[in-house]
């Protein structure tokens, strides 16, 4: 039996398939997400190959079943970020996005025995208002270690909302995951009821 498996250790990226009625299984890809971004200055780029990436680390292993692979990058003022390794770094992060419009883009794709055979990646423009050391360090004290897993230092679905003045992009896109894209080319492949 064909099994769809999601290649993400991302508790969102979960609860939309979950929210969505998407029957999965988990397994953790294997990969070195800041090495696959090292030297690399092309967002949809550095998205769409981290997700083939994940994909075909866990096909490798699962002949037969679908996988789902996805990540976000952020770039913002020229740079492109990873997830902060301490709170300093995700304070320093933070600072540095203070006033400052952060593009996330985020690729899905979809892998069976060892190949990649669909993916798509979206952006969205968030921006950031004013922040001042005060709301960033009690900011930190709410959500801190959660927004350590994140490369945005922010999770939407929780105080993350209160970081921006403007954003404009799809939804899941933001949460981490283009879900529509994936769920069109899910029903294509005859993996979901059409």
């Amino acid at each position: 039996m064909t099994r769809l498996i999601l290649a993400s250790g991302s508790s969102i990226r979960r609860q939309m398939l979950e929210d969505a009625g998407v029957e999965f299984e988990v397994a953790r890809p294997d990969i070195d997400e800041d090495a696959a971004k090292a030297g690399q200055t092309e967002p949809k780029k550095v998205a769409v190959e981290l997700a083939q990436a994940k994909a075909l680390a866990v096909s490798a292993s699962r002949p037969g079943d679908w996988v789902i692979g996805s990540d976000s990058v952020v770039a913002a003022g020229g740079r492109l970020f990873n997830k902060p390794a301490s709170r300093e770094e995700a304070a320093g992060h933070l600072r540095f996005f203070s006033g400052k419009t952060m593009q996330l883009t985020s690729g899905v794709a979809l892998a069976r025995d060892g190949r990649v055979d669909w993916s798509d990646v979206e952006l969205a423009q968030l921006t950031v208002r004013q922040l001042t050391d005060d709301f960033i360090e009690s900011y930190l004290d709410a959500e801190w270690p959660e927004v350590g897993h994140t490369v945005g230092v922010f999770r939407m679905e929780a105080r993350g909302v209160q970081l921006f003045e403007a954003i404009a992009g799809d939804h899941f896109t933001i949460l981490g995951m283009p879900l529509i894209p994936l769920l069109t080319a899910l029903r294509q492949r005859g993996i979901l009821p059409s």
